[in-house]
């Protein structure tokens, strides 16, 4: 008898495994069909937003390109390019958030552009909190529906923002979705070790372009509280985004499970802490070059 429940349990939960593998390659390529024919009509417009085509790809491109090299790592016990990865895309993230939104929205206006930071981080972490709890009763996989609410909400925040500003330079877009690469493997990586399919990635990689291509058609109005809260909360959500991929080398952490350090994992964690500061201040330092290598100063 106990060998019949056994033989049944493992057909059913393969069926369920190949049920969401179809319907996450459904979903998956349906996304990516969408984002080109989103960008086919934005191109066919009398003045086409390059930025945002070009940021919506590259994210596209980070995320999808990494999908790949998680897979494969699926046995690979090392978690220093995780760390690494991590830690430049926070690090780029960050630095970002502070020197091309925050000066805006004070600009507009001081008081309500730090309330517009403030509901900014606090929203963006309820939303983590609430999609989290959300993800239990949803048919995909937990890391693959967060993944893309993160990538829906971003590209909706990277929309109106360039929409309404279009001179904004591209590395801000570019730093803020730089993170897609490391996300995307450490989710690949994930999925695969829990033998799961990661074609449903290419909902979150197709995210951003999704929202950010569809809002940049919100005009704003010329109103200094208006612009100081929406340039504000921009700011806000990226600073939660960035904090949170800081990497957390903690045991029962993300970093520790990939790692399955045992016995060592005090010690080996406490290397990885050292790379985990030399990656944020690395991510930071190349923002800071890069605008002075644009704007000279």
């Amino acid at each position: 008898m106990s060998t019949r429940s056994d033989a049944r349990s493992v057909s059913n939960n393969l069926a369920v495994d190949v049920i969401n593998s179809r319907r996450g390659v459904a979903v998956g390529g349906g996304a990516v069909v969408a984002l080109a024919a989103l960008t086919v009509a934005s191109v066919g417009t009398g003045d086409p937003p390059w930025k945002l085509i070009g940021i919506s790809w590259v994210a596209f491109g980070a995320m999808a390109g990494a999908v790949p090299l998680g897979w494969r790592a699926a046995s690979d016990r090392r978690a220093r390019p995780l760390v690494w990865g991590y830690g430049l895309a926070s690090g780029a993230m960050i630095t970002s958030a502070a020197v091309f939104l925050l000066p805006d929205a004070v600009g507009h206006h001081p008081a309500y552009g730090g309330f517009g930071v403030a509901a900014g981080v606090l929203l963006g972490y309820a939303a983590h909190v609430v999609g989290h709890r959300l993800t239990h009763a949803s048919v995909f996989d937990r890391t693959a529906v967060e993944l893309s609410a993160h990538a829906l909400a971003a590209g909706s925040v990277i929309g109106v923002v360039y929409g309404n500003v279009p001179d904004l330079g591209l590395l801000l877009g570019l730093a803020i979705v730089s993170h897609k690469g490391p996300a995307g493997y450490a989710a690949a990586r994930r999925l695969a070790t829990r033998g799961r399919s990661t074609a449903v990635l290419l909902v979150p990689a197709s995210g951003v372009g999704l929202t950010a291509l569809t809002a940049s058609a919100v005009a704003l109005p010329a109103d200094p509280v208006l612009n100081g809260l929406v340039f504000g909360f921009a700011a806000g959500v990226f600073l939660h985004v960035g904090t949170d991929f800081l990497p957390e080398c903690e045991v029962g952490g993300e970093i520790h499970t990939v790692a399955d350090l045992g016995d060592e994992a005090h010690h080996r964690l406490d290397r990885l802490r050292l790379h985990a500061v030399g990656a944020t201040l690395l991510g930071g330092t190349v923002v800071f070059v890069a605008w002075l290598t644009v704007t000279g100063g």
